[in-house]
């Protein structure tokens, strides 16, 4: 089972920013396109960006002008640069590999790092 480890998250307050980071070690999934998803209570896992061959970037319409995804190949990491967090962006942040846009799913999911962002 390949592994995806994100981490980052935690506690911000509004305004603020915070760099996500999601490694696959052992060069696992380095051929795979990746992205993040995030989750809160009671509401849909909802795709925020991707990023996949040649760099291709998408990004939800919603988030688009306050995240950055990147990535290291070197490294086998991709990264969510988020700006101007809202308390609404709290929620569990996941990292994704394998993912299919169109249907806002993917194969391969890490355990989740959780953001706060404070009033």
């Amino acid at each position: 089972q390949a592994q995806l480890q994100e981490s980052g998250g935690g506690l911000v307050q509004a305004g603020g920013s915070l760099r996500l980071s999601c490694a696959a070690p052992g060069g696992t999934l380095s051929n795979r396109n990746r992205g993040w998803f995030r989750q809160t209570p009671g509401k849909e896992r909802e795709i925020v960006a991707a990023i996949g061959g040649r760099d291709t970037k998408y990004y939800a319409p919603t988030m688009k002008d306050r995240v950055t995804i990147s990535m290291d190949t070197a490294k086998n990491t991709v990264y969510l640069q988020m700006n101007n967090l809202k308390p609404e962006d709290t929620a569990v942040y996941y990292c994704a590999a394998d993912v299919q846009i169109a249907t806002r799913s993917a194969k391969y999911w890490g355990r989740g790092t959780q953001v706060n962002v404070s009033s």
